[in-house]
């Protein structure tokens, strides 16, 4: 592992999803030099449809910057530094070895080193979040830091919303940094939280919970419950003072352990999202029904 050069002039990019554009492009038009993108190999997502980009293979064609799937690739770019943003591989030690580079992290590291950082920070019920602009090392996130950005969870920020945040503090702060040059990065402080893969049934909703936590379920997206043995599927919810039984349905309001949760919009098992109110008209709730069986 080297450290980056004090002038940075000429750039590689590595990312996959539509998060990581912005950072691809306002590098651009900052005047950075964007030798190559790397990005996972072209999908399908069908049998017969045609293989589809990542968004940032999309996005770099679009800028007329060439991309490659190998990570070995930017060995031959003859580039001053790498900027990973949500790339989605792992970085092999004689890539770092010839080639600095510095991963744009969505949390305030070591709290959720991993995979879903946001997720699990709403999961948990953070307060707050935020950004590292980290080196890229061996191990699991454990670079140090050049720079950090604090953002504010707000009580109903979505999973998708959230992220959208973090991504307009964020990209400023790459930007920015990489032009008045990376000062020394400092080692993380405290000790790791782990940010793993959100299972199926994490997301399921057990009515004896309480509202507050079941609404943090709702808003990292996913969360299901059962009715009349079938999925349904609670895409927004938002928690309310009161009492009723844990699951029992009056309208639209769910009694849980400790409060109400009002659903707004909903998925049954095999049709399309759906508000709230128009799944009740269909589902016929009779009084005394619950929700989770």
């Amino acid at each position: 592992m080297i450290d980056p050069p004090a002038d940075i002039r000429r750039l590689v990019f590595l990312g996959t999803p539509a998060e990581s554009v912005p950072f691809l492009e306002a590098l651009v038009a900052a005047g950075f030099d964007v030798a190559l993108a790397v990005t996972r190999p072209d999908k399908r997502r069908g049998r017969r449809a045609a293989p589809t980009p990542s968004p940032v293979k999309a996005a770099a064609q679009d800028l007329g910057i060439p991309v490659s799937s190998e990570v070995d690739a930017v060995l031959d770019a003859d580039a001053d530094l790498g900027v990973v943003v949500a790339f989605g591989q792992i970085i092999k030690p004689h890539v770092l070895d010839r080639l600095a580079m510095v991963n744009v992290h969505f949390s305030l590291l070591p709290r959720w080193r991993g995979a879903v950082p946001v997720e699990r920070a709403i999961l948990a019920g953070d307060q707050t979040t935020g950004v590292c602009l980290m080196e890229v090392a061996e191990g699991l996130d454990t670079g140090r830091v050049y720079r950090r950005v604090e953002v504010p969870i707000a009580p109903d920020a979505t999973a998708a919303s959230l992220r959208a945040e973090m991504v307009a503090a964020a990209v400023p702060l790459l930007v920015n940094s990489l032009r008045k040059g990376l000062r020394r990065p400092q080692p993380q402080q405290g000790d790791p939280v782990y940010a793993a893969k959100i299972t199926r049934d994490e997301l399921r909703l057990y009515w004896e919970q309480p509202a507050a936590l079941l609404h943090r379920q709702v808003r990292v997206g996913g969360a299901w419950t059962k009715w009349n043995g079938k999925t349904l599927k609670i895409l927004s919810a938002h928690p309310e003072a009161g009492s009723q039984p844990p699951g029992e349905l009056d309208g639209p309001v769910v009694g849980t352990g400790d409060g109400l949760l009002r659903l707004v919009e909903v998925q049954p098992e095999g049709k399309s999202r759906q508000a709230a109110e128009d799944w009740l008209r269909g589902a016929r709730p009779t009084p005394g029904d619950r929700l989770g069986s």
